[in-house]
């Protein structure tokens, strides 16, 4: 009989060792399947380099619809843009991700009117954005795009000398329409000589450097534009040789705390150097929608100061270095004794009445600052606050644009004793003494 036992006991470890390796296998499959639906990753890096910014995730997860990436390249792109993607794809999963090869799949690339690669195609229901690159700005306006329903136009005016949006020479704006388009506004010309009404369904109006003020019914139509709801931007010159000024202009944005001084602002700080006297850099940002994280100076070509009063809203101001003056003799000579010593305000955004109705404003004083000269210059943040301001005005605040962020620099600077220092300790001191410490451990045991 005790043979018997045998048999059962082992049955018995074994049905133990299936329940065993089952118990197992659902653990192993259950956080499979929970790592699967719930991805997380650790950036370490001190600026959070790898991690998508708050913008982003507060972008996503206001999505209503579910919405398709569509990258575009040829296969040996793909890894790349997994790193970007997948973070996003983590984000919700309202999000899918499609990796399309032209060459494999050339039907597809072709119906989806693919031109150049690579190409991220945001879509969400039938809209269709593009992204420029993969760069967290560019997708997540892409995808912030995608979810805005209706035209919104950007009126410039024309007529008096403003910058022309056709100009594609230095100072001309036809870079700053690019950029609008890109974005998903629409660019128009109107005339407030031959009619003086901005049209309603303009949801900006742009007055950029007129050269001749304007007459009392063009002020009241951008007075009555405003008041009614509208939003208005002024970027506005200071008064030089042939050309007066703009009082007209002036004292209606006066009426609103924001008065353009007729003064010419010299910047005498070390970043001069990039583009002169002539062109002050703003370097300190005030708590605002339009400036808030924006982190690298600014550069207003021939600007004026501006005199802001509550509840009109600083934006930006000079640095201390900074100097007005009002004599436009050229070159302008400066004397320090007698001007007007900095900081200057140069940006400034303001709101008329309340409710619904309320109207927005923004003032600079410079109209080069958005001019193709500078809007094209990497290395200052024109671009990202011109877009900003019409974001902000339009009441788009969420498209506020996400400036792509830079790896540090990490780098030791030694002196050249340290590095002297750092050779003899290196090279000649710590392999002399791990040979010495193996010549004793050899003399101890011989």
């Amino acid at each position: 009989m005790p043979p018997l036992k045998m048999p059962a006991r082992q049955t018995r470890y074994g049905a133990y060792l299936f329940v065993y390796i089952v118990v197992v296998l659902a653990v192993l499959g259950a956080v499979n399947y929970l790592a699967n639906q719930n991805d997380k990753s650790y950036d370490t890096t001190s600026n959070k380099r790898y991690s998508l910014s708050d913008q982003t995730k507060k972008a996503v997860a206001n999505l209503k619809n579910d919405v398709t990436f569509d990258y575009v390249n040829r296969a040996s792109g793909f890894p790349e843009a997994k790193t970007t993607l997948d973070r996003y794809q983590a984000l919700s999963h309202k999000i899918t991700v499609n990796y399309i090869d032209p060459v494999k799949s050339p039907d597809r690339a072709r119906a989806m009117g693919i031109r150049t690669i690579p190409t991220l195609v945001v879509t969400n229901g039938t809209r269709h954005e593009e992204a420029k690159s993969l760069m967290e700005d560019e997708v997540t306006g892409a995808l912030i795009r995608s979810t805005k329903n209706g035209p919104r136009n950007i009126c410039f005016v024309n007529g008096s000398g403003e910058h022309r949006l056709d100009d594609t020479e230095g100072n001309g704006y036809s870079g700053l329409k690019d950029a609008l388009e890109h974005n998903n506004y629409t660019t128009r010309v109107i005339s407030l000589i031959e009619k003086p009404e901005i049209p309603k369904d303009c949801n900006v109006t742009v007055i950029a450097g007129p050269h001749a003020d304007y007459a009392e019914p063009m002020v009241n139509a951008v007075k009555n534009y405003v008041t009614a709801g509208g939003h208005a931007f002024f970027l506005l010159d200071p008064p030089t040789k042939g050309f007066t000024g703009d009082p007209s202009l002036s004292k209606l944005l006066a009426e609103w705390g924001v008065t353009p001084e007729a003064d010419l602002v010299l910047d005498l700080s070390a970043t001069s150097a990039y583009f002169g006297e002539a062109v002050p850099f703003a370097v300190k940002y005030q708590p605002h929608p339009i400036v808030n994280g924006t982190d690298v100076a600014t550069a207003y070509p021939l600007a004026r100061s501006l005199d802001v009063k509550a509840p009109s809203q600083i934006l930006f101001t000079t640095s201390a270095d900074s100097y007005a003056v009002t004599h436009f003799e050229s070159p302008v000579k400066l004397d320090p004794k007698t001007a007007r010593k900095g900081p200057f305000t140069l940006g400034a955004a303001g709101t008329v009445g309340s409710g619904p109705t309320q109207g927005r404003f923004v003032v600079i004083g410079s109209s080069s600052a958005a001019a193709n000269q500078i809007l094209g210059v990497r290395q200052v943040g024109n671009r990202d606050l011109i877009l900003n301001t019409f974001n902000w005005l339009t009441a788009d605040e969420d498209l506020i644009s996400i400036r792509p962020k830079d790896p540090d620099d990490r780098r030791i600077n030694l002196s050249g004793r340290q590095l002297a220092t750092l050779f003899y300790l290196t090279l000649i001191a710590l392999p002399l003494i791990i040979i010495g410490s193996g010549f004793m451990t050899w003399w101890k045991r011989r």
